[in-house]
């Protein structure tokens, strides 16, 4: 990876309606996708990728009226994907994570696998009913993915751009997001830039000085 190259880099504000990610670049994307990790490996996420025309516009639709203007990025881009989150960790799902764990032989050791899933279950009683932040703290995973995922695809030589501005609720309706027992935090659209509107301004960042204390 060529982090200067990173560092001098613009977020793709338009991108090329007319190239496609290759399945190939795109299932490799999707295994590393499913591979980041979560914290007490929780795995709160699904993932809605949108690549036909119709999905997209059915996206476009229902930003929000005040976020239309991010409809033309997600036309224009080769996929999107919508990044939701559970709105709680129900019996079934913690059930669910560690019965994937034991059978994937996470924790071979009968007793450590005993006291992994009850430090697990204590964790989360901690965000739950102590600190109350069960949800935001799920959110944050969430953006952790986002993240590596965003590196990811700069990797394979894919442009990756976040958007947040839409309204959760109109896109939850839309896909029936809620049914599931998810809601939308953040879309991730996908794609190449479309150079002749590329942004070529420099990076505007504050001094190291200010953003870093050695001790």
């Amino acid at each position: 990876m060529d982090l200067d190259k990173l560092m001098s880099q613009h977020l793709t504000r338009a991108f090329d309606g007319s190239k496609t990610i290759p399945d190939e670049t795109l299932d490799q994307l999707l295994r590393f996708l499913r591979s980041a990790p979560t914290s007490t490996n929780i795995q709160p996420n699904h993932f809605y990728v949108l690549s036909s025309a119709e999905a997209k516009k059915q996206l476009a639709d229902n930003l929000g009226e005040r976020f239309l203007d991010n409809g033309s990025k997600i036309l224009n881009a080769s996929h999107t994907i919508i990044l939701t989150t559970r709105a709680d960790v129900p019996d079934s799902h913690l059930d669910d994570v560690f019965a994937k764990e034991t059978a994937d032989g996470r924790f071979p050791d009968p007793e450590k696998n005993a006291m992994w899933q009850y430090m697990t279950r204590d964790f989360l009683n901690l965000r739950n009913y102590a600190y109350k932040d069960l949800n935001h703290w799920m959110e944050k995973q969430t953006y952790m993915v986002l993240g590596m995922t965003m590196m990811a695809a700069v990797e394979l030589g894919v442009d990756a751009t976040p958007l947040e501005g839409f309204d959760p609720t109109s896109v939850d309706k839309a896909f029936k997001i809620r049914e599931t027992g998810h809601t939308t935090t953040v879309l991730l659209a996908l794609g190449y830039p479309d150079k002749a509107k590329a942004y070529k301004g420099p990076i505007s960042r504050f001094e190291a000085d200010r953003l870093f204390t050695f001790i």
